[in-house]
C-alpha cells in the first residue's frame, strides 16, 4: 500500500512541475491597433511585468492604425507560436476572422479594452459608460448651461458609443429642458488629434465660436479639441474632458485648458488582461475567471465573458492622486503651472 501511495505522490509531483514547464513555456501574443497613443506604452509595460511574472513569453505586432494589417499581425503572431492572444481591436468587426482562426486552433483570445463582440473572446475593460458619466459630469458642472460639442471616439469602435451612451445618460435631462444646445457632434477616425482637431475648427466656425463646453471622449481627441481652441483664444476658458490620464492632459488639467480626464490606471487592465491570457492558455475555462461577469450590452447582444475595472475622474481638485500613485511625477504634472494656483502642484 505504501508503494502505491508512493508512487501516487510521485505522478503528482511529475504532473505538477509538468504544468510549471507548460506556463514557463507559454508565448503570449498582443496585436496592438497602434502605438501612437501614449497610453498603450503603460499597458505593454504592466502586460509585459505580469507575464514575465508568470514564466510566460510576450510578443507583439503593431496595426498601425490599419484594421487588414491587424488581420496579417495575428496570424503572424499565431505562426510564431502564440498560446493566447491580447488583442486590441482597431476595428471590431473587421477582426472578426481572425478571432474565429485562434479559437479553430484552440488559442484563446483575450479582448483588450474594446469590445470584440464574439463568444469566444473573453473582454477586459472599464466601465465605458460610467467614463462618459463622468465626463459629462465634471462638464456639466463647470458648465450647466450653452453650447455644446461632443467629440466622440472612432466610428469603428463600440466604445466611442458606450462612453456617448452615458454622457448622454447625464446631460440628456438639461438638453430637454433646453439648457443645453448640441451644436456639434462628430466620430473621430482613428481616435486620432488631428482628426478630432480638423472637426472642432469646424464646429467653431460653423457656430461663430459660440461654443460653451467640449465633451471629448479621450485625452488624444481632448488634445485636438484643445489647439483648436487656443488658435481662437479660447483655451482655458471653454471646459473640456478627456480620459485615459495622458501626461499631456494631466497638465493641461494643471494648467486649466482641460478639466477631467477619467483616469483608468491601465497599469490594472495590462496585469489582469496577462493573467487572465496565461490562465486560458493553462486550460482554464472563461466562465471560470475569477470576478467575471456576464455583459450582452454590445451593439449585437452577445453575451460575453468579460471584468470591468473601476475608472476615476481626475481634476485640479484631486490632481494629487495620480501623482501619490506613481502614474505621473509632480514636475510633469505641474510643468508651467503658476505657484498657488494648484493646490497638488504646491
Amino acid at each position: 500500500m505504501k508503494s502505491i501511495l508512493k508512487l501516487m505522490a510521485g505522478a503528482a509531483i511529475v504532473v505538477s512541475m509538468h504544468g510549471v514547464a507548460l506556463a514557463q513555456d507559454l508565448i503570449v501574443g498582443v496585436s496592438w491597433s497602434n502605438f501612437q497613443e501614449e497610453r498603450w506604452k503603460t499597458d505593454e509595460a504592466a502586460i509585459k511585468a505580469a507575464l514575465e511574472a508568470k514564466g510566460a513569453k510576450y510578443i507583439s505586432a503593431d496595426a498601425q492604425s490599419s484594421a487588414s494589417k491587424q488581420l496579417n499581425d495575428v496570424d503572424t503572431l499565431i505562426s510564431q507560436g502564440a498560446n493566447a492572444l491580447i488583442i486590441l481591436a482597431q476595428d471590431s468587426d473587421a477582426i472578426g476572422p481572425a478571432v474565429e482562426k485562434a479559437h479553430d486552433e484552440g488559442i484563446p483570445v483575450v479582448g483588450y479594452d474594446r469590445l470584440i463582440e464574439n463568444p469566444n473572446a473573453f473582454y477586459i475593460t472599464f466601465d465605458n459608460k460610467e467614463v462618459g458619466r463622468m465626463q459629462a459630469r465634471a462638464i456639466l458642472e463647470a458648465k450647466p448651461e450653452g453650447n455644446y460639442v461632443f467629440i466622440k471616439g472612432s466610428s469603428s469602435d463600440p466604445n466611442a458609443d458606450f462612453l456617448f451612451s452615458g454622457q448622454m445618460e447625464v446631460l440628456k435631462p438639461s438638453i430637454d429642458a433646453g439648457k443645453i444646445k448640441n451644436v456639434g457632434e462628430a466620430y473621430t477616425d482613428g481616435w486620432l488629434p488631428q482628426n478630432a482637431q480638423r472637426n472642432m475648427e469646424q464646429f467653431l466656425t460653423a457656430n461663430n465660436n459660440k461654443v460653451d463646453a467640449v465633451v471629448a471622449s479621450n485625452d488624444g481627441t481632448a488634445g485636438g479639441a484643445v489647439a483648436a481652441l487656443d488658435a481662437q483664444g479660447m483655451a482655458g476658458t471653454v471646459p473640456v474632458s478627456g480620459q485615459d490620464a495622458d501626461k499631456a492632459a494631466l497638465n493641461r488639467i494643471a494648467l486649466g485648458t482641460q478639466t477631467v480626464s477619467v483616469w483608468k490606471d491601465s497599469r490594472e487592465l495590462g496585469k489582469n488582461a496577462a493573467e487572465i491570457a496565461v490562465e486560458l492558455a493553462s486550460g482554464t475555462d472563461m466562465d471560470k475567471v475569477a470576478n467575471v461577469e456576464k455583459f450582452s450590452g454590445g451593439p449585437k447582444g452577445v453575451e460575453m465573458n468579460s471584468i470591468f475595472l473601476k475608472p476615476l475622474p481626475i481634476t485640479k481638485d484631486n490632481l494629487n492622486v495620480v501623482i501619490d500613485a506613481g502614474w505621473i511625477s509632480k514636475a510633469e504634472a505641474c510643468q508651467g503651472v503658476k505657484a498657488g494656483s494648484v493646490k497638488a502642484c504646491d
